[in-house]
């Protein structure tokens, strides 16, 4: 593999022998070629191109045309040093209709990246399900409908048939909470829907499409090879005693409702009962499946949520009103920093996490599936892109995952998103989360200061201190794919 031109970090911390360092995209979000190789319609497609749901008008049809390019996107992975990345495998590319028969093309694809990173002692991590679900299953009621969680099963076999020789680990699905709320409860994300019902049922068949696709794994892979899911649940803290029980409560809504079913085989009691699948959906054995034992837990995280008591009539500077929940809002200080999604930035957030998961858990392994920033990224006049905010995200994050390590928890990787900035789901292609820029009218891509940063932390198996930081020119030569 490629290196650096500089060395470690003078009087750094380190991290454990054998510690992962990955980075992470998405099958919608970099691939493009939706009308290429036999690909069918995903639930993406159809929603980005309706107007008014995405900013700007975009869509990824072309993406970061990583369909085409995936040979020069491996090279940059090596570039970096990273030993894995994670990917997702688009569903409609390898079962056009979500079921029956399988786009040989559509696979092809995905076994020619795995052995590419392969060649380049990449281990691929690869994710079953990140939210582009086939059009032809969400017009049979898509995750409202038991019969989509089979299929998942079903398209799980199929890949772990393809691939399971060549793939290092494996995550059923990438934050299920996003997929149900945004895309059938507040109708933010593809498909949608602005249904509360619907939005419930869609709760338990994606968790038990979790279960059967662990299944599915299971029966068709060595028993070595660890299996997991991808969660983002984020911190909800009260600011005064008042707003103990609020935070509570939003805390069973929003991350205990997809944790707790994962890691103990129930739904929390302190939800409320229309967010929760009706007993009759739930059928037996169900909770046994979606609380099966997996090898790792996938930790997303990006910021916390601070809680506290507001008048909705009369907000305050950094009060936003929390919905459901009357006399309380959420609050975001002026002065604490923030990303250009408006998120607050707080790695103390992700060290509280780690320690709860990790007790909840029983010690089971953890990786930090997700983590990053946007910024508002740009070629200066010397070609480059100085993202120090980014740098600073990055230090500061890694610094509370290691205080966890360093405190017992059984973190065994970290996987920055993402590689390329991309397609960003409803902002389209305004937010930019890349160790990498992508110029998305000619697809050049150019590597910011955070890649030279984050590469000689990975080499060099040190956390610095933030200063002196590296550029772009620290890292080696892209090698031919």
């Amino acid at each position: 593999m490629n290196g650096l031109t500089a060395g470690g970090f003078t009087g750094a911390r380190r991290f454990p022998e054998g510690f992962l360092w990955g980075a992470g995209t998405s099958s919608y979000q970099v691939e493009g070629g939706v009308n290429d190789g036999g690909r069918g319609r995903s639930i993406w497609d159809v929603f980005t191109h309706a107007p008014g749901h995405v900013n700007g008008g975009d869509t990824g049809d072309t993406a970061c045309d990583s369909y085409h390019r995936a040979g020069e996107d491996v090279a940059l992975l090596a570039q970096l040093g990273v030993g894995a990345y994670r990917f997702s495998v688009a569903w409609p590319r390898v079962l056009p209709a979500g079921r029956g028969k399988v786009n040989q093309r559509g696979l092809d694809y995905y076994r020619s990246l795995v052995e590419e990173l392969r060649r380049h002692e990449i281990a691929p991590v690869v994710t079953v399900y990140h939210w582009d679900l086939p059009q032809a299953l969400e017009d049979g009621g898509g995750w409202g409908n038991r019969e989509t969680a089979e299929l998942l099963a079903e398209y799980a076999g199929v890949l772990a048939a393809a691939l399971g020789d060549q793939v290092g680990m494996w995550i059923t699905l990438n934050e299920p909470k996003q997929a149900v709320h945004q895309g059938y409860r507040i109708g933010t994300h593809a498909p949608g829907h602005r249904d509360p019902e619907l939005a419930a049922a869609a709760t338990h068949h994606i968790l038990l499409g979790h279960g059967l696709a662990l299944q599915a794994l299971r029966a068709s892979l060595p028993a070595t090879t660890p299996i997991g899911i991808a969660l983002d649940p984020h911190p909800y803290q009260p600011i005064g005693d008042d707003a103990e029980s609020v935070a509570d409560q939003l805390d069973a809504e929003h991350n205990r409702i997809y944790l707790d079913p994962v890691l103990h085989a129930s739904y929390p009691d302190r939800a409320r009962p229309e967010l929760l699948p009706p007993d009759e959906l739930i059928h037996a054995g169900d909770m046994e499946l979606i609380g099966a034992p997996i090898d790792f837990l996938g930790v997303n995280y990006y910021r916390p949520h601070y809680v506290r008591r507001g008048d909705w009539l009369d907000l305050r500077a950094g009060e936003t009103p929390l919905p459901d929940q009357p006399g309380f809002v959420e609050y975001v200080g002026l002065e604490r920093p923030r990303t250009t999604m408006g998120w607050l930035v707080e790695p103390e957030g992700l060290h509280g996490l780690l320690l709860r998961l990790h007790a909840e858990s029983g010690g089971l392994p953890l990786y930090i599936t997700e983590n990053g920033c946007a910024a508002d990224d740009y070629v200066n006049p010397e070609g480059e892109v100085n993202d120090s905010e980014r740098i600073e995200y990055i230090h500061g994050h890694l610094a509370a995952a290691l205080r966890a390590i360093e405190e017992g928890v059984n973190l065994a990787g970290y996987f920055h998103w993402s590689l390329l900035d991309n397609f960003e789901w409803a902002w389209g292609y305004r937010r930019r989360f890349g160790l990498y820029y992508v110029d998305f009218g000619t697809q050049r891509r150019l590597p910011k200061r955070s890649a030279a940063f984050y590469s000689r932390i990975i080499r060099s198996g040190e956390l610095p201190a933030p200063e002196p930081l590296p550029t772009h020119r620290d890292l080696a030569p892209v090698a031919e794919p």
